[in-house]
């Protein structure tokens, strides 16, 4: 299972670099979302500006294809890929405010992208990068009847364990079976279905890595399934399923 983190909306320390003077602030690490979600790309200024004088200009790093772009007062689409996709917070924009939300997240999405703000002599730039994660992505293991087992689950630890909620499901049955939760930034077993609530844990001492791996203690043959490990971070959601099989 590839290591996932949702970044659209996650309280995060700023990055901030300049050019000539003009400080422009980004995210300090890269930004993982799903396939198919929309993410914000952070990029800002810490001052009013004048519409007049400013030139925003969005592009990838590694091809400098044009993303977005902010000229003479008017926002305007660059390459074909981000037609209908790449929108800036117009309303935002003489608050100095230059994020860009980028929808229907694609796998080719995934990258860095640059922010480059001019303001008449000046001009300064942000890099931030997106991870794409594939939602449902999953992977079988093996575990026999009366052993323990560890199904894997991980965020990017830059993400505050205060800031995530993460459920543990099985989701193979008529309904959802909660097997374990971790909110508040703590473990609840209380919330666990009864047949897991003394079987299963985190490993306390990795939450704060950002592993939120489960262990699954004395397998029975009704634990054979598929169990999906869901993590919420603000507005944004991601999982990612494990099936347990041949008990």
């Amino acid at each position: 299972m590839n290591p996932f983190m949702l970044g659209e909306t996650i309280k995060q320390s700023l990055f901030h670099f300049s050019v000539s003077g003009l400080i422009v602030k980004g995210p300090s690490g890269p930004l993982v979302a799903p396939l198919g979600s929309s993410v914000v790309l952070p990029c800002s200024v810490d001052q009013l500006l004048s519409v007049e004088d400013l030139e925003v200009e969005w592009r990838r790093t590694d091809s400098d294809t044009l993303v977005h772009l902010f000229q003479d007062g008017e926002t305007q689409t660059g390459a074909h890929d981000y037609q209908d996709r790449a929108h800036l917070f117009t309303e935002e924009i003489q608050r100095g405010n230059f994020s860009l939300r980028l929808d229907n997240l694609r796998a080719e999405d995934e990258g860095q992208y640059t922010c480059t703000v001019y303001i008449q002599q000046e001009s300064g730039e942000t890099v931030v990068e997106i991870k794409v994660d594939g939602v449902g992505s999953s992977r079988s293991i093996s575990a026999s009847v009366g052993k323990d087992v560890t199904l894997n689950c991980s965020v990017d630890s830059h993400i505050p364990s205060e800031d995530l909620e993460v459920s543990w499901m099985k989701t193979d049955e008529d309904e959802d079976i909660m097997v374990l939760l971790y909110q508040n930034n703590e473990a609840s077993p209380e919330a666990s279905v009864e047949r897991y609530r003394d079987r299963v844990e985190f490993f306390t001492d990795e939450i704060p890595k950002g592993n939120f791996s489960l262990r699954l203690k004395s397998v029975i043959f009704e634990d054979k399934g598929v169990y999906m490990c869901e993590v919420f971070a603000g507005g944004l959601s991601a999982n990612t399923t494990v099936e347990l099989e041949r008990l």
